[in-house]
């Protein structure tokens, strides 16, 4: 992965003044998860431009892991049974990779063109949502994990449009952006693949095209000025 994102990063030609965000998934990806993270980190400490990262599920998963490690070590060797990833991965980053994925941030807004970045989806029974990262910090905890949602959305209730964990969707539960109203601007995600190219709802806009499984790397180019395309490497 680390190869194909240099690619399309070197295909977006950044200049000083311009910023690259990710949506995560950068590890469990791909035959390089551990170059991927170095690439993007030393990305952000010597380009010119902006690098911003989103928080992710899969980093998510990576860092309770690291984190139980010391903390409660029985639940994290429960956590590393069947999943290899997670050991391997401890073994091939260091301090400063770890530091990096901690700075990922929840969301990313972009006011000036009421985008919305989240690497997941918006839970339909979610009524308020923070203007700042400032904010959350400022929640209480139990309404800081129900934001967190946002990191895994996928399918919402028919019902009450709740977060539905995957597998737990029924026939008539629909995708979350299906529904979503736009409420906190237009959303622009990654967690869900659209294998035949990024896939734009009336109120959101998702580019993993897959590129993990055989399909494209896609980044969605937002102008000055709002005008919108996409660049791809395959």
């Amino acid at each position: 992965m680390s190869g194909r994102l240099r690619g399309l990063v070197a295909k977006l030609d950044l200049k000083a003044g311009d910023t690259l965000i990710s949506l995560g998934d950068l590890v469990d990806k791909g035959p390089d998860p551990a170059g991927t993270v170095k690439y993007l980190r030393h990305l952000k400490a010597s380009a010119e431009f902006e690098v911003i990262l989103v928080a992710a599920n899969h980093e998510d998963r990576h860092l309770r892991y690291r984190r139980n490690l010391s903390l409660r070590p029985k639940v994290a060797r429960a956590q590393a049974e069947g999943f290899s990833e997670l050991p391997k991965l401890m073994e091939n980053l260091d301090a400063a990779d770890w530091a990096f994925l901690e700075s990922a941030v929840l969301f990313h807004r972009i006011p000036e063109h009421n985008l919305l970045l989240v690497h997941g989806g918006i839970p339909g029974n979610m009524h308020t949502f923070p203007d700042t990262l400032e904010e959350v910090e400022m929640m209480p905890k139990k309404h800081q994990k129900n934001l967190r949602q946002i990191l895994r959305t996928r399918y919402i209730s028919a019902e009450d449009g709740r977060f539905l964990a995957l597998g737990k969707e029924n026939a008539g539960d629909p995708f979350w952006a299906e529904t979503y109203d736009g409420r906190f601007g237009h959303v622009v995600f990654g967690h869900q693949p659209w294998f035949d190219g990024p896939r734009e709802f009336p109120h959101a806009t998702g580019i993993d095209t897959g590129a993990v499984d055989g399909g494209a790397l896609t980044a969605l180019v937002v102008q000055e000025d709002g005008a919108k395309g996409y660049v791809s490497t395959a």
